[in-house]
């Protein structure tokens, strides 16, 4: 069993097997799991809002937004020796933690969090295998790049793999 890594709020890790990667406390965040299915190279991110270009200074945490720190991350696995060719993805999160009369598009952060990221995986062609998204509950997740699962912890509902 290798190190597990820990991955911050608005932060990436890559890392190499045996080791895993693991963040915590994703709400309205989307956490982003990639792997090289050939050589085992994966990493994590935890995206906390959908767009860079709306926020003044984004260009000081890249991994903070969908859009630069998915590429960030798979610009890091290919340093790493990873193939974007064969890079896959797994999403968990983009909750809406809580219940607001407005149902305004502002207020609706991880479901522009979840629709972010699935843009800009598409945008550079690396396909989302599976997910766990929406809903209205926090999630931990821990990815193991040698196998590809994805696991989810919840507060009361339970884990799963996906």
């Amino acid at each position: 069993m290798g190190e597990v890594i820990k991955v911050g709020m608005a932060d990436l890790k890559t890392c190499l097997v045996p080791n895993t990667v693991t963040t915590l406390g994703l709400g309205s965040c989307v956490g982003v799991a990639i792997r090289d299915t050939q050589n085992k190279v994966g990493g994590l991110a935890h995206v906390m809002l959908p767009d860079s270009t709306a926020i003044k200074n984004s260009h000081l945490n890249v991994a903070k937004f969908a859009d630069t720190g998915v590429a960030e991350l798979v610009k890091q696995m290919e340093a790493l020796g990873a193939v974007r060719r064969r890079m896959v993805a797994k999403i968990a999160g983009g909750a809406m933690m809580f219940t607001m009369q407005s149902k305004s598009e502002t207020m609706q952060v991880g479901a522009r969090n979840v629709e972010a990221v699935k843009a800009k995986l598409k945008e550079l062609n690396i396909p989302i295998l599976a997910e766990d998204t929406g809903l209205n509950y926090g999630r931990t997740v821990i990815f193991d790049p040698e196998t590809g699962e994805f696991k989810i912890k919840t507060a009361g509902k339970g884990d799963k793999v996906i």
